[in-house]
């Protein structure tokens, strides 16, 4: 394991000023009112035939809005992470996907679906992660190290895609990383500094790690999460790796959304502390059974939280929206045909070597 990430493995690729415009950007997005049940299904009822009628399928992420994950699941369509949206997608007989997520999660379902209409439930939801990596800066980067392969998360751009070597998801990323540092390979790390921090502490791999943060999982914080474990000494904190170091030192289980899903469905423990997107609860809701799950607590709304525990952007996502864009058309994701080509073959790399690794796994019985 390495030690804590020196001033040189964090490089000045964002500086504090950009981060805080970013945070601005966050706390502008405005926060749809909450409606009545008998509006909402009303809503869903509606929706369910345009989706139909329109031979489209709703693809969800776990962090949006409760209604659109039960309509994706009450419709033939899908809820889980990014990764997995888009693999769903590529499946799925429909022509047209439409994404309840942010931006990329869109870019990616069109790359692994270069010949469906895909459309996006909020065109400006948008990722604080991918704000803070834009491409030509990146690329400039990596041209300056020229030796180190480029593993960037999923939470990015088509285009920064394109320039990587990996395209990794939390779920995958250290054991790639793992993968790579055995082989002896020096890495850049995007955009994620709190994931990269994680997998760096964990592999001891030589990573330069860009500058990047998510908007929610930053405002994690240690002193109010130890007060919280001192009034439920028996819950079991679950942390997903976006978050700061002080916090994953706190936690028993650090996984990706799925992980964290996992957790909360297969272990004993009756109180669980969620330091990830509340949205996920609606999933872990339907494992819990008698549980209790709580929010980790952040700065709070009289410091200096913007998402307060929710990303704006995915809470940006609502049924009247999805009715919108189904009665009057939308925008679809259109990414030119060579950047779809370049961001297909990191991606695919991570597939196969996924699948490689369940195979593995298979044959030594650990599955």
């Amino acid at each position: 394991m390495s030690s804590q990430p020196t001033s040189e493995s964090i490089n000045a690729t964002i500086s504090t000023e950009e981060l805080r415009r970013i945070e601005e950007m966050a706390a502008q997005v405005s926060c749809p009112l909450p409606i009545s049940d008998d509006e909402k299904a009303g809503l869903m009822a509606e929706i369910s035939r345009l989706l139909e009628q329109q031979d489209a399928v709703l693809v969800a992420h776990y962090y949006v809005d409760d209604g659109l994950q039960e309509l994706a699941l009450k419709t033939g369509g899908h809820v889980a992470d990014s990764l997995e949206m888009a693999r769903f997608g590529h499946d799925h007989p429909a022509h047209t996907l439409i994404v309840a997520g942010v931006r990329f999660m869109g870019e990616t379902a069109k790359i692994l679906n270069p010949e469906k209409r895909v459309m996006m439930v909020d065109d400006e939801a948008t990722c604080s992660l991918d704000l803070s990596c834009p491409i030509d800066r990146f690329s400039q980067f990596c041209d300056a190290h020229p030796d180190r392969k480029v593993v960037v998360y999923a939470n990015t751009s088509a285009e920064i895609k394109a320039r990587s070597d990996w395209v990794v998801t939390s779920g995958i990323a250290l054991d790639i990383v793992s993968h790579l540092h055995d082989q002896g390979e020096k890495i850049i790390w995007a955009p994620d500094r709190h994931l990269g921090d994680y997998i760096q502490y964990q592999t001891g791999a030589d990573m330069l790690l860009w500058g990047g943060v998510c908007v929610v999982h930053d405002e994690y914080r240690s002193k109010e999460l130890k007060q919280m474990k001192k009034q439920f000494p028996d819950a079991m904190v679950l942390v997903h790796p976006e978050s700061p170091r002080s916090i994953i030192k706190l936690a028993d289980v650090v996984g990706s959304t799925t992980a964290l899903i996992n957790a909360v469905q297969q272990n004993d423990a009756k109180r669980f502390i969620v330091a990830t997107d509340r949205g996920i609860f609606y999933k872990m809701r339907s494992v819990a059974g008698d549980k209790e799950l709580f929010e980790a607590p952040t700065a709070g709304k009289g410091a200096s939280c913007v998402s307060c525990g929710h990303c704006p952007w995915m809470a940006s996502n609502t049924l009247h929206k999805l009715r919108e864009i189904l009665l009057k058309g939308g925008k679809s994701i259109e990414i030119d045909n060579k950047i779809v080509e370049k961001a297909l073959i990191p991606i695919q790399r991570m597939l196969d070597f996924a699948d490689q690794r369940e195979v593995d796994m298979k044959m030594r019985g650990d599955a």
